[in-house]
C-alpha cells in the first residue's frame, strides 16, 4: 500500500465525503467552468492538506468531526488548487501531475480566471456559512503565501539571500498553508487555544520539512519527482546552494553567481553547480536542517495521546521527508 493510502486509512470515509463536498463547492452555472472543475477534480493530487485538516480535527475531537471540519478541508484545497493553477500560468508549465496543465488546454486567460474563481469560492464558503474564524485563518495564510513568493522573486534578482531569509520565504510560501490546515482542523472542533497554537506550530514544521525536501530534489543522483536542476534553471536560491555559496572562496563564489545569473539553462553548467554544491557539503547540511524541523514537529505530536489519528499524522511526517516526489 502506498504511503498516502496508509495515511488516509483512518479517515477513508471522511475523505470520500470531503471529495463530494469539494466538488460541490466549485460548481457554478457556467458550463465551461463546470467542465474545467470536472477536469480538476479528476486529476487530484495526494490531498495532503485536507488530510491534515481532517486528521487534526479527529485527533483533537476524540474521533468526531463536523460540517466545519469538512468546510475547512474544502477551503484549504480550493486555495491550494488556485495557487497551482496560477503558478502554472506564471511558470508557463505545460504539465501538472503527469497530464496537461489547465493553461495548456484552455490558455492563460481562462486559467487565471479559474484560479481567481477558486480563490473567491474558498472565501465565500466561509462567509456564506458565517465561519469567520476559519476565514481569518485562511486569509492570513493567503497573505503570507503572496508575501513569500514576492520576497523570493525580489531576492532571486540580486542572488543575495541569507539563510534566515530563505527560512522566512519557505515559511510563508509553503508552511503557512499547512499550518492553516492544522489550525482549521483544530478550530472546527472547538479545541483549546493551546491545542490550536500547538497544531499551527506542528503544521509550520511539517511545511518547512516539506519544502526543504522539495529543494533537495534539485540535487538528486537521478531524475525522480521534479526534473533535476529545475530550481537552478529558474534561478531559485535554495538552501543547498545558499550554504555552498556561504562556504565558497571569493573566486568560487564569483563563479557560482555568474554561472547562475548567465548560464542557468546550460545543462553542463547545471551539472557543475550541482557537483560543487554536493562537494561543499550543501546536501548534508540541508538534510540536517530538514530533520531538525521534522523532529520539532514530531515532539509536538508526541504530546498528544496515542491513537490512529496521531499515528497517521506521524506517518505523514515520515512520508514528507522520505518521499520520492
Amino acid at each position: 500500500m502506498k504511503p498516502a493510502e496508509k495515511i488516509k486509512q483512518p479517515i477513508y470515509k471522511e475523505m470520500k465525503q470531503f471529495e463530494q463536498n469539494f466538488y460541490r463547492s466549485m460548481q457554478s452555472n457556467v458550463p465551461l467552468l463546470d467542465r474545467i472543475v470536472y477536469f480538476i477534480v479528476n486529476r487530484k493530487g495526494k490531498q495532503m492538506r485536507p488530510m491534515l485538516t481532517l486528521l487534526t480535527a479527529k485527533m483533537l475531537g476524540n474521533g468526531q468531526i463536523n460540517d466545519r471540519t469538512y468546510l475547512g478541508a474544502s477551503v484549504v484545497e480550493l486555495i491550494h488548487t488556485a495557487t497551482l493553477v496560477h503558478d502554472d500560468v506564471i511558470d508557463n508549465s505545460q504539465m501538472r501531475r503527469n497530464f496537461y496543465s489547465l493553461n495548456a488546454l484552455w490558455k492563460n486567460k481562462i486559467a487565471v480566471l479559474v484560479g481567481d474563481y477558486l480563490l473567491s469560492r474558498g472565501i465565500l464558503n466561509c462567509t456564506e456559512t458565517k465561519n469567520f474564524d476559519l476565514l481569518a485563518v485562511i486569509s492570513t495564510a493567503m497573505r503570507e503565501m503572496a508575501e513569500g513568493e514576492l520576497l523570493q522573486l525580489e531576492k532571486s534578482r540580486t542572488f543575495n539571500i541569507q539563510e534566515n531569509e530563505y527560512y522566512q520565504i519557505i515559511r510563508q510560501k509553503t508552511a503557512a498553508l499547512l499550518s492553516a490546515c492544522c489550525a482549521m482542523g483544530a478550530l472546527s472542533v472547538h479545541a483549546h487555544q493551546k491545542d490550536i497554537e500547538q497544531m499551527e506550530a506542528f503544521g509550520i514544521n511539517v511545511g518547512m520539512s516539506f519544502q526543504i525536501k522539495d529543494d533537495l530534489f534539485d540535487y538528486g543522483p537521478r531524475k525522480i519527482g521534479k526534473p533535476r536542476g529545475i530550481d537552478i534553471r529558474e534561478k531559485k536560491m535554495t538552501l543547498p546552494l545558499i550554504y555552498a555559496i556561504s562556504k565558497a572562496s571569493k573566486k568560487n563564489k564569483k563563479w557560482l553567481v555568474h554561472a547562475i545569473k548567465n548560464h542557468s539553462k546550460n545543462p553542463e553548467v547545471i551539472k557543475q553547480i550541482i557537483n560543487f554544491v554536493r562537494e561543499s557539503g550543501g546536501i548534508q547540511y540541508t538534510l540536517k536542517k530538514m530533520n531538525q524541523y521534522k523532529e520539532t514537529a514530531h515532539s509536538i505530536l508526541m504530546t498528544y495521546p496515542k491513537n490512529e489519528y496521531r499515528d497517521a499524522l506521524e506517518l505523514m511526517l515520515r512520508y514528507v521527508i522520505n518521499r520520492k516526489y
